[in-house]
């Protein structure tokens, strides 16, 4: 007979638990993950164990693997979870005030003034939602939108098909130069290296890298880089101080304000290129909660980076915009 403690640990969130942790195998990467601590997460999968009355893992492996029981328990659960979530997000569809929980996840070039200001905006219109906001990578937030780690994800779009999820493209984010103010050479001459001044860039793994790194192949340049870094504002700030130029973006420079007075920024010479952002959801995500967030993200953007940008930079207008 089971008592009321074992009823009470099989719910939604210790089978969505239990998922992630047989596509992880960790713990650790689990609580990483789901913000939850480690004990948590374990006080869950045993539990969850325990009201079936067979071993899920086999817990002495590193990393945790299926036993052949719970193999054939995580392929009867996947679809009925999915078939979960999707009926709570249509079942909410209809009343935004009665969506329960939001999972968001935003690259970091919107984590300045807009992010905090989407925030309140999403808490006074979704007062029962319980939200979760979640800054990396595009890669990872796209990994974890496929994962249903999360329900809505702002990313810079990869050449990578999206497949299945909901995709809505969001800012047209051209490529620019950015020198030292004081720097005087052309950008033609910077792009051949007829310069002193060393190329400073993201590496080449990054998606805005790899968006770089190609079209560069595409004009036959080969940059030869001095500094290679993940970290925008680094990049910016050594370029401020004279140490270098580089390759970049308005939406990344607009972050970037304690060294725009420092900094010159100049049409990319050749053909233009641009990378894409998009506003990308989940499969079950509800229709409205994503036209929410996808509205309000346009309302943001246009305030605090589009017009504040071409303010100084008119050259930028048929190239840097929101995309209808």
């Amino acid at each position: 007979m089971l008592d009321n403690s074992q009823k009470k640990d099989l719910n939604l969130k210790t089978l969505e638990l239990f998922q992630i942790c047989a596509e992880k195998g960790s713990l650790i990467a689990v609580s990483n993950d789901t913000g939850l601590s480690v004990s948590t997460v374990s006080h869950h999968l045993r539990g969850l164990e325990k009201y079936l009355g067979v071993a899920l893992f086999d817990h002495s492996r590193r990393p945790m693997i299926l036993t052949p029981k719970g193999k054939i328990f995580l392929h009867n659960i996947n679809d009925a979870l999915h078939s979960i979530r999707k009926a709570k997000a249509e079942a909410s569809a209809g009343n935004i005030d009665e969506a329960s929980y939001l999972r968001l996840g935003i690259i970091e070039d919107f984590d300045s003034d807009i992010i905090p200001e989407l925030a309140i905006y999403l808490s006074n219109n979704m007062r029962q939602c319980e939200f979760m906001y979640h800054t990396d990578s595009s890669y990872k937030i796209i990994e974890m939108l496929r994962n249903r780690q999360l329900d809505i994800g702002i990313i810079s779009n990869s050449a990578e098909r999206l497949a299945e999820l909901q995709d809505r493209p969001l800012l047209q984010d051209p490529f620019v130069l950015a020198v030292p103010l004081n720097h005087e050479q052309s950008p033609i001459d910077l792009i051949n290296s007829n310069t002193n001044l060393p190329f400073l860039r993201f590496p080449k793994n990054m998606i805005i890298g790899k968006q770089i790194d190609t079209q560069l192949r595409r004009f036959g340049l080969n940059l030869q880089s001095k500094f290679e870094c993940g970290n925008s504002q680094t990049l910016l700030a050594m370029v401020a101080d004279g140490a270098g130029w580089t390759i970049t973006t308005p939406l990344i420079l607009s972050r970037a304000k304690r060294f725009q007075s420092k900094l010159k920024v100049h049409p990319f010479p050749l053909k233009t290129f641009s990378r894409d952002l998009a506003v990308v959801a989940s499969p079950d995500c509800s229709r409205l909660i994503l036209d929410l967030v996808d509205k309000k993200m346009r309302k943001l953007i246009t305030k605090h980076v589009i017009e504040l940008t071409l303010k100084n930079n008119s050259w930028m207008t048929n190239s840097f915009k929101l995309i209808q």
